[in-house]
């Protein structure tokens, strides 16, 4: 890594979004200067940041990448959006991307992040890449219906997922996908005790630290509550931190790396998702570890001596803030959820639509009970919902 002449490191931060918008806070007490490509002047980092960070401009032009990466020291991202082939031509040009290219793949293909991983001898779920619909229906047949198929690049939130009920839904679903084409990898539907996630911080040279196991509540593919620690067993939960270090260094990510993780009603472990950036399961370091996940994360990239992931309270509990049905901004009922003891709010400066997420709420107390009423209450607050 080359620091710019002054001494001071420019982390350029491919993405705009609320994560780079966390990431800027991470920087601010640390005197990191810190540069956005983003598609819009209004995005929501971009509206925090001086005109002069903001290069407006689009990740799927390679001109536009190169010339937002000569003007840092370190690329990163908050989002697995870029071209594959992009990139390759940013290292190839003498960018430092962090993580790189090869690892990055990992969470922007979920076929070569199966087929790696299980070839790796790390626990996934049964899948097959779907090239017909006699694939989709095969593999239903094999594992059982309903089966689950998955977009191989381009799907989060719940979007490119599909839970596919039968022969003729298959069929159907493969005919549709296949005229945008969008290629399917089909996956076995995994009976589910919970869901949970380790984030892992890593340098460049293999440090790494980790926060307590995280688990995640998920409705209609979106996470919308978080529990830490995570109401597993000791054991359970020593497993979960080894296998994320692991397929860490196996991925050889840099900076925070979130492993999703099935338990199965069983007791097993299965690998669900990767995401090799700052992620929506780790929210709650902001307030609840002594570092947060976008301060590691920051200096993992310029590989800097990481932060403690301890807690600061017992209990944690994290609720995401999304657009309420009649579109009404959540910054219209700050004071309720202000008003309620030990809730932070964080708000994203995004635009209001029904099921859109604008923020997320986090409280710190003794037990989870008491956290978890109190972030509810504070993101009803927002949203106007009545939880009596």
């Amino acid at each position: 890594m080359s620091i710019s002449p002054d001494g001071v490191p420019v982390l350029g931060v491919v993405g705009a979004g609320q994560l780079a918008r966390m990431m800027h806070q991470a920087t601010i007490g640390l005197g990191i200067e810190l540069r956005v490509l983003s598609t819009s002047p209004v995005d929501s980092a971009a509206v925090v940041l001086a005109d002069s960070a903001v290069h407006v401009g689009s990740w799927d032009e390679l001109d536009d990448l190169l010339a937002f990466a000569a003007g840092c020291d370190v690329v990163t991202f908050d989002h697995e959006l870029v071209d594959p082939a992009h990139l390759i031509a940013l290292e190839d040009a003498g960018h430092v991307l962090r993580p790189g290219a090869a690892s990055e793949l990992f969470a922007q293909d979920k076929r070569h992040q199966r087929e790696q991983l299980a070839a790796a001898g790390f626990p996934v779920p049964r899948f097959r890449t779907v090239e017909t619909a006699d694939d989709l229906v095969a593999h239903g047949d094999e594992t059982g219906w309903p089966v689950v198929a998955k977009a191989i690049r381009g799907g989060y939130d719940g979007r490119g997922v599909w839970m596919v009920d039968d022969e003729a839904a298959a069929r159907a679903l493969v005919a549709e996908t296949s005229a945008d084409g969008v290629q399917l990898l089909a996956e076995e539907r995994v009976e589910l005790a919970r869901e949970v996630a380790v984030a892992v911080a890593r340098r460049p040279g293999g440090e790494q630290v980790a926060w307590p196991v995280t688990e995640t509540v998920q409705q209609d593919g979106i996470c919308v509550e978080l529990l830490v620690p995570a109401p597993v067993s000791e054991e359970l939960a020593e497993e979960a931190r080894q296998l994320a270090a692991a397929v860490v260094d196996h991925v050889g990510g840099v900076g925070v790396v979130a492993v999703e993780l099935f338990v199965t009603t069983d007791g097993r472990l299965l690998v669900n998702e990767l995401a090799l950036r700052p992620h929506n399961s780790m929210h709650w370091t902001i307030e609840g570890a002594r570092t947060s996940q976008f301060q590691n994360h920051v200096r993992a990239a310029l590989d800097l001596p990481l932060g403690s992931t301890a807690m600061t309270a017992p209990a944690v509990a994290t609720v995401n803030v999304l657009g309420p049905e009649d579109g009404t901004d959540p910054r219209t009922r700050l004071a309720g959820a202000l008003a309620i003891e030990g809730v932070a709010v964080h708000l994203y400066g995004k635009s209001s639509r029904p099921g859109r997420k604008l923020g997320h709420v986090t409280a710190v107390a003794d037990d989870h009970d008491t956290a978890v009423t109190r972030a509810r209450q504070a993101a009803a607050a927002l949203t106007g919902q009545d939880l009596s």
